[in-house]
């Protein structure tokens, strides 16, 4: 008669068969048939017992880093593609990320999250759709080439950022350096204007004393009637309007404002200060860049490695305004030319294919003969775009804040000085200029003609 035995499937198994071993009293052909389960059992055990410990030490090595250069390459990756749609602290179009370590299931949830969100959310699980019915069905972009080290160091920095006190609020900064360059000459037009002005009034005032202190002395001697009748004249309004040195003064000054404003506008050939002129969507920075805080290199994708910071594409727009709808069901509102332009329908969130370029109007146009690039001065120069555009975050319409002429950079690039520390586009320089405590933009070749200049 054959006995059928299971493998025992843990220890507490293993340990009650043996127990029944000792006690029992059978043949040792099947002592030894269940000696041998016992062992398989054993072994089992023991491989899942390694199997847990491997998938523990591989979450260990999961682990959120907390050094500086993760967390600011995660800050620099939050910027550029999560702020648009979420904050630290407070709820945006997302929630606030603080703390979401602690409420994801675990970190390779989120690592399939942020790669490929409607994958989880169809899959069933409950965290994800309950993130997704709570935010009005409003799916996240998937970011498909994010590895697991750039979605760590991103929740490094929001770790980061989480673990720092709330920062009193500070007015903004009234705007950005202007430079003196481009408005020397009409200042210096004014200043010898208004000098020659008050010496034309001192010369009035000592020719008055020199002309009364003639009559008092002429008083005093014999004159002929004719004489004393000269002396003696009263000064009108027709006698200093018909006067040589008056006619001489209007003359002067006359010619003086109208140099000036000769010089004042062959200055401003070219020049579009305060230019701002209607466009065919009404974008607004105040709200993007200002209250949403939404990076400019989000949507101007060029400034990081191009001459041009380039026209975002409408498909950028779509990023965000393929969730918020509001005004555009009925085809109102600004949102909706944005539809119409991607050939997108709201209401079905389906796209047609019929799509047309929105006629955006240049505002920031430098001469052809003038080579700028954007690439050299955001990533090699670390310099902020409110630098050359003012405080676009404060501007519903986009305006030309500064001159932007040769004398405005010429003043930029003598007052700017180098940060070089880091920066290996430097090194060579910073061995030929060694001698030196600090190096302007004027130190390595910025004031020559070629440098903008084809």
């Amino acid at each position: 008669m054959s006995t059928i035995v299971q493998t025992p499937k843990n220890l507490f198994e293993i340990m009650t068969l043996g127990c029944r071993f000792v006690h029992l009293r059978i043949k040792g052909g099947f002592l030894n048939h269940m000696m041998k389960r016992l062992i398989s059992g054993f072994s089992t055990c023991v491989a899942s017992s390694l199997l847990c410990l491997l998938l523990s030490f591989s979450v260990q090595a999961q682990e959120i880093p907390t050094d500086a250069a993760a967390i600011s390459a995660g800050e620099a990756l939050f910027n550029g593609n999560c702020k648009s749609c979420h904050r630290v602290k407070t709820k945006l179009i997302g929630p606030a990320l603080a703390g979401v370590e602690t409420r994801v299931p675990s970190i390779e949830w989120v690592f399939n999250w942020v790669r490929n969100p409607a994958k989880v959310i169809a899959s069933g699980d409950e965290y994800a759709n309950k993130i997704y019915n709570e935010y009005n069905k409003s799916q996240m972009t998937a970011f498909t080439s994010y590895t697991n080290e750039q979605i760590l160091s991103i929740l490094a920095y929001v770790k980061a950022e989480a673990a720092k006190p709330d920062a009193a609020p500070v007015a903004a900064a009234g705007g950005a350096a202007t430079g003196s360059g481009g408005g020397v000459p009409t200042a210096y037009l004014d200043a010898i204007l208004v000098g020659m002005i008050i010496i034309l009034v001192l010369l009035v005032v000592i020719l008055a004393l020199i002309v009364n202190a003639l009559r008092k002395f002429l008083d005093q001697k014999e004159l002929s009637e004719e004489d004393r009748e000269i002396v003696n004249s009263p000064i009108t309004l027709s006698s200093i309007s018909s006067s040589p040195g008056f006619i001489f003064l209007v003359v002067f000054i006359v010619g003086t404002i109208a140099f000036k404003s000769v010089i004042d506008g062959l200055y401003s050939i070219g020049v579009q200060q305060n230019y701002q002129p209607k466009q065919p969507i009404a974008f607004s920075h105040k709200i993007h860049a200002g209250q949403y805080e939404i990076e400019c290199k989000y949507c101007h994708t060029g400034a990081n490695k191009g001459k041009q910071a380039s026209i975002p594409a409408i498909n950028i727009c779509m990023n965000c305004h393929s969730q918020i709808k509001q005004g555009t069901i009925t085809g109102e509102g600004e949102i909706a030319k944005i539809y119409a332009a991607a050939g997108f329908d709201p209401a079905t969130s389906t796209y047609s294919g019929k799509t047309k370029p929105v006629e955006w109007v240049r505002i920031h146009n430098l001469p052809d003969l003038a080579y700028f690039n954007h690439a050299q001065h955001v990533n090699v120069g670390g310099i902020v775009c409110q630098t050359c555009h003012g405080p676009i975050q404060e501007m519903d319409v986009v305006k030309q804040y500064l001159l932007l002429t040769m004398g405005w950079c010429i003043d930029c690039h003598r007052k700017t000085d180098i940060n070089s520390k880091g920066n290996a586009y430097y090194d060579k320089l910073i061995e030929l200029h060694n001698s030196k405590k600090a190096m302007k933009v004027e130190d390595i070749g910025g004031l020559e003609c070629a440098k903008c200049h084809y």
